[in-house]
Parts: structure tokens; sequence; C-alpha cells
């Protein structure tokens, strides 16, 4: 089993895979036989990878593993279309886009919920409410599932805003500059902005939650190819699935070094999220939703045919995993 350290580099290497792959210069990059190269996103959300490495829980299960670090679930489906990976991680609203794009992309696992997206505001500017942010700058990344979250808690409400293309990595200090007066961001960048405004954060949530869902995909010719690598795959990630429930050390220490956090910082994420691999009877029409929202807001095409989620999901390599 091998992972690759989680440098700027690093990043910088896969992007430019990915920049090959997409273009048609680098022919298919997918690993040999026996061997799964997984796409995984730089995220707690995905935890079970780095716990499933560091823990032994691959090389219990039998599967080879090769870990490319990705900044975005975009960026990590953009290679998986293009044969550079085996398996990526991603979010559900990047998910639902890329099942309108790519119709042999297919989910294999739900690794983990998350239902605490919510707005951060400055209570200097006046905000103690989502009421508040009428007329308001708000950072978010857009098309993201926080960009998602951000329209369905304002149109809740009826208020208009002004939402600001914002990297997360920029997020913080948007905010702290006063550049905007509030941020709609998805973990580990929103404890980050909690952290930095301290006394002054209010936290607003929408009456009904969103869940965001934390994905594992693959294609059709892969799920063909390597069935029983990604069965013992899956077994692992659900291996992982207890000791974040627990919030065990070793584990939360897997992931902080793996992403470069801070293990105190992993530990309060870690505490909004449910981690168990699974995939529940709501995800398919929870996708179909993430689809409709991009076509409504004009980042997919509205003449783009919306597939059947039910298609994409396929249990087949999570029954594997549970023999």
């Amino acid at each position: 089993m091998k992972i690759r350290s989680f440098t700027s580099a690093v990043v910088a290497a896969a992007s430019l895979a990915l920049a090959l792959t997409v273009s048609g210069c680098g022919g298919d990059a997918s690993s040999a036989a026996g061997t799964l190269k997984v796409g995984w996103v730089v995220d707690p959300c995905w935890s079970q990878v780095p716990v499933a490495a560091d823990l032994g829980y691959f090389d219990e299960t039998g599967v080879k593993v090769d870990i490319v670090p990705f900044p975005t679930g975009a960026a990590a489906l953009e290679a998986l279309a293009g044969g550079g990976v085996d398996v990526a991680t991603g979010g559900d609203v990047p998910t639902a886009a890329a099942a309108l794009k790519n119709p042999r992309v297919r989910v294999i696992a739900d690794g983990a919920r998350w239902a605490e997206g919510r707005f951060i505001a400055r209570r200097s500017a006046g905000i103690d409410s989502i009421d508040d942010l009428a007329g308001r700058r708000i950072a978010v990344p857009l098309g993201s599932s926080a960009h998602y979250f951000a329209t369905k808690f304002l149109a809740e409400a009826n208020v208009q805003a002004e939402l600001v293309q914002t990297g997360p990595a920029e997020i913080v200090t948007a905010v702290t500059n006063g550049d905007v007066d509030a941020v709609a961001v998805f973990q580990p960048a929103l404890a980050k902005v909690v952290a930095a405004l301290g006394s002054d954060a209010v936290q607003l949530q929408g009456k009904e939650k969103y869940s965001q869902h934390s994905l594992y995909l693959t294609n059709a010719d892969t799920l063909s190819a390597k069935q029983d690598e990604l069965a013992d795959f899956v077994s692992a990630l659900q291996k992982a699935d207890q000791p974040l429930q627990d919030r065990d050390p070793a584990a939360l220490a897997a992931v902080a070094k793996a992403t470069g956090l801070d293990q105190e910082l992993i530990a309060g994420v870690a505490e909004e999220f449910t981690f168990k691999t699974e995939l529940g009877p709501e995800l398919a029409a929870d996708l179909a939703d993430r689809a409709r929202w991009a076509q409504s807001i004009g980042r997919v095409p509205q003449d783009a045919q919306i597939p059947d989620y039910n298609t994409v999901i396929v249990d087949s390599v999570l029954a594997g995993g549970n023999q």
C-alpha cells in the first residue's frame, strides 16, 4: 500500500497529471491489475482513507492502494473521467454534475454525512439572523455544496444577498478583513473561520438542514475489471468507521497527518460527522435534487437530461465488502 504525502508539490503534480489526462496527452493512467489508484480529496470528509492506510486496514483486506491527493472533488472527478484514477472522492453536488457529463460514473459508497452546513457571520456587522444577510456580501466557493446550502437557506428565508466567489483557502481572510460580512463554506474551512472570528462569530443555519454526502466513485470499466479490489477497498473503509465514530486518537492523528491540520481542529470537525460507509435510500433523490439545483442556477445546461441516479448508484461493491 502506498500513500503519497500531502504537500503543495504533490498537489501540483496531481494537477499536472489531471491536465495531461483530460487533454488526452497522458493516456490511461489508471493502476495495474491488483492495485487501485485512489484520487483522494485532502479533506476530513473522507477520513476513512488515511485511517485505513495508517491503521493497516487496507493491508488487512489485502488491497493495494496508491493514494493520490487532490485539492477538490471536481478535480478528482475529472481525473476519474479521464482514466487517471480508479476511484475518486467527491461531495454530492459535484457528483450529481459529474454524472450528467459522464454516464459511466458509478457511486459505490457514501462514507460520511454532514448535516451542519451553516453561515458564519460577523456579529459586529449587525448580523444575528439569516434575515440580516439581506443585501450583504457572502463569501462562498461557487458550484460547491456550500453554494447549494447558501442558496437553499437564503431562498427559504426569502432573502437576497450577494454571493462572492471565494476559494476555501481565502475564506478566513475575506471575512476577517471585512471584505465580506459572512461566509458559507464546508469543513474544515468553516472551523477555521469560527476560530478566527472568536466571539464575533455568529452561526446561522436554515430551518431545513442540508446533509452533505461524502461519496466514493468509480467508473463502469473499473467496476467490471476490479470488482474484488473495490470490495476490499470498501471493506477497509468500513473498518475505519468505528475508530472515527469513537474519536480514537490514533484515527484522528492519521487524519491530521494526512490533511496537515491540527489534531484538535480535526477532533472538533469530526464531532459534526457521522462516519458510516453505506448507501442510504435517500441518496438517489438527493443527487437528483442537487442536479436540478445546478440546472436552476446555470451550472449545467438547461437541456441536460437528469439521469435516474438509482442506475448511477451500485450496491454490489458494498455488498461484497460486507461478506
